[in-house]
């Protein structure tokens, strides 16, 4: 296989499975160069395809758990209580109280700690009495 950068899902599935084949290979061999090559190739790939969002943006938090599960935001109808109200915790109108913090964490599995910070955006959020985390920074 001759490296070159990774245009598609297909370019990708094929680093990988060349890297699981390169596994073992020794340092300092050409075969452990070559996986050295590959795997700076899939991480460059990875990191611009596959972004791990910042744990103090639950709102980004909840995006990142969207799309990696193929989530819109009617399946979070359940966990937060209405469309309206998705829409404003998405749009950051709202923050999220704890007992939502409490369905998405048993429900979706998101750790609850990543629900719990500050919000990205700097504007005044409406709070419910029960929120977890009132402050803005």
């Amino acid at each position: 296989m001759e490296i070159k950068p990774i245009h598609s899902e297909a370019d990708y599935r094929a680093m990988l499975h060349e890297i699981e084949n390169l596994i073992a290979a020794q340092p300092g061999t050409p075969e452990g160069d070559r996986l050295d090559v590959l795997v700076t190739l899939v991480e460059a790939y990875e990191a611009k395809h596959f972004p791990i969002p910042e744990p103090d943006d639950p709102v980004e938090v909840l995006e990142y758990y969207m799309d990696s599960r193929g989530l819109s935001r009617k399946d979070l109808i359940p966990f937060l209580g209405s469309k309206e109200r998705v829409s404003e915790i998405l749009n950051r109108k709202r923050g999220l109280s704890l007992d939502m913090i409490r369905r998405l964490h048993y429900g979706l599995g998101i750790p609850s700690d990543l629900l719990v910070g500050t919000y990205a955006q700097n504007n005044t959020i409406q709070y419910d009495t029960n929120v977890a985390s009132a402050s803005m920074s």
